[in-house]
Formats: structure tokens, sequence, C-alpha cells
């Protein structure tokens, strides 16, 4: 008897799905979100006067004390009661769901993410993309999988970038206290495109573009920094779906690459990667694990998005097939529709 073939993910219970959809639906009406953990309110007396403080702990661990207003300032204390509140409700959602092996980042993501959302950089300005884009469409899609933790978070700057105001990036980056520094551009006299923890594996930012040519560096205006180009980045982009990221103690609200653009565009990746052969292999499996979840909820949904596949990278894509099928193992649904769309 034959072995039965490997499936690449499992769907959630509905009742789970439902827990997420609840969690991720009352963080997305919160335009600001307390970093680090929720911490206590506390008073403060000594000097004449009375004041409370928000003391919590940040990502890296330091002890940090915010004002929130004087004893007598009712109207703050409330809000501030309730920002707390909120934040711990939000905190043990987040730690039942990653129990139920839910997709979580960890704290250093939170911090960048939370700190982002809070400037107004995430809703309608940067993508969240790359692997922690993959971790969410799984929790967006219902679905449990294996995926490889990330110490990289990949942002995508849209050509036209539109954000109420200029916000300084690396201030952004600066804000979270948690150390980071300016990338070195390659070659040396190229402007950075990321920030970076200390440490070989520490925690990296980076900000990509659209570019005829990958690796070269562009200004993005409204940022006050440059990002990396990638081809078809333009095609990946467009028409971006609202949906969140859950790390840490969090759910921070973000835009993510339509799916099924993302299948395609991590599938060119896998091709274009052949220096990277890790790299390689982790973008032909999380999109082909994305392509099983679609299918088998939307039939149609993988070939009739084909059609707006730029044509350069259609030829590419063609040459994949022979991968694309080994590494779906049991999906034959996913087989017949990327047979039908790429042969």
């Amino acid at each position: 008897m034959a072995a039965p073939k490997t499936l690449l993910y499992q769907p959630h219970e509905l009742a789970f799905r439902t827990q997420y959809a609840e969690l991720k639906e009352r963080t997305r009406s919160t335009t600001f979100l307390l970093p680090g953990t929720p911490g206590t309110l506390v008073k403060r007396t000594g000097t004449g006067r009375v004041y409370w403080y928000r003391v919590y702990q940040t990502a890296g661990g330091s002890q940090v004390e915010d004002l929130v207003g004087k004893d007598d300032d009712e109207e703050k204390l409330l809000d501030a009661r309730a920002e707390l509140d909120f934040a711990q409700w939000t905190a043990t959602q987040v730690r039942n769901l990653r129990k139920l092996e839910f997709q979580v980042g960890d704290k250093g993501v939170a911090s960048v993410l939370v700190e982002l959302h809070n400037r107004g950089l995430l809703d309608p300005g940067l993508v969240v993309v790359g692997t922690l884009s993959y971790m969410a469409w799984l929790n967006e899609l219902g679905a449990r999988a294996v995926s490889t933790r990330t110490q990289d978070i990949d942002l995508a700057a849209r050509q036209r970038l539109k954000l109420a105001a200029p916000r300084s990036f690396l201030e952004t980056m600066q804000a979270t206290r948690l150390g980071f520094t300016p990338v070195p551009g390659m070659p040396n006299d190229e402007p950075p495109t990321s920030v970076k923890l200390k440490g070989r594996d520490g925690l990296r930012v980076d900000v990509l573009t659209h570019g005829a040519r990958i690796g070269q560096s562009v200004p993005v205006a409204p940022l006050m920094w440059h990002a990396q180009t990638v081809p078809h980045y333009d095609y990946l982009l467009e028409q971006p779906r609202q949906a969140a990221v859950l790390a840490g103690g969090h759910s921070i609200p973000v835009l993510l690459p339509r799916p099924e653009r993302l299948v395609w565009h991590k599938l060119y990746a896998s091709a274009s990667r052949q220096s990277f052969p890790e790299k390689a292999e982790k973008d032909l499996l999380q999109a082909v694990t994305l392509a099983a979840i679609l299918t088998e909820q939307e039939e149609e949904a993988l070939g009739d998005s084909f059609v707006d596949v730029p044509v350069a990278m259609q030829r590419t894509l063609r040459r994949r097939l022979p991968a694309i099928r080994r590494a779906l193992g049991g999906h034959e649904q996913a087989k017949t529709a990327f047979e039908l769309a790429l042969s």
C-alpha cells in the first residue's frame, strides 16, 4: 500500500477562527496601541504634586514609565485604564491563539509594528510582505501550517505612498527603544534601506519597492528614507487587503498583498534565487501552501488570478511547474489548478 501523501496544512476549527476574527476587528478600530507589555498604573508623589504613570516593559526587557497625567485629571485616568484593560484582554487572546497554533511573531516584531501603526505608517502606507505576510495569511485563511521563524520584517512602500504627513522611518525604528541602527548600503556609497539590531541573528527591518532591477536604492520621500528595488512589486502591491499580524501580546492592523498575488510572486522569487537555495525552497513551500488553501476554499481563485500576472513573470512561472507538482504533495485540487494555469 502506498504511503499517504503529505498535506501542507490543516484547517482551524470554526470556533477558533471566530475568536481570531473578533480580536482582529476590535483592534482594527484602535488608533493607538500601547507599546510593550500592558503594564500597570502607578501613582507617584514626593514633589508636592501627585501624578499617575503607566509602568511597563519594552520588548528589550527594560522598564519604562510613561506619564499619564495629574491625580485630579479623571478623564485621562479613565482613558488610561480603558487602554490598559484592552491591552490586557488582547494579550490574553493572542496567548490563547498561540496555543491553538495560530502564527504569532515575537516581541521585537510587535514593537516595530506597533510603533509604525501608532505613527500612521501602516494604513494607508506600508504593506507587510515576506514571511510575515505569509504567517498573517495563514491566520486570515484559518489554516495551521509549519512556518519558519523569521528575523526579518519586510515592508513594501508603494510607488504612490500616501501619508498624512512625512514621517521619518529611522526615527520610528529608534522609538522602539530596541537599538536599531542603519545597515550600510551595498556598495557602501548607496544609502541604507534597512535597519538592524546588534548580533548576527538580530532583527532586521527592510524597506522594499518596485524597480526593474533588483537591489537598487531609491528614495521614498514620505519616509525620509530609501527602499531597495524588487522586480514586479508593482504587481504584488496592487489593491492590498486589510488584515492583522499577531506578535508578542498584540494584534496589529496591517495591509497585506492579496493572497493569490503573493502566491505568484513567491513562486517567481523562488525561481530567481538560484544563489540562495534555502530561501528559494522557503518561497516555494510558502507559495504552494497558500495555493492549496486558496484552491480548496475557492476553486477558481488561483486560475482566475493568473491572467493579471505580468507576461515576464508568466514565462518564469511556467518553468516552475515540475517543482510545484512535487511540493504540493497530496493536494490534487491545487495541482490541477496550477496545471490549467501554467500548461
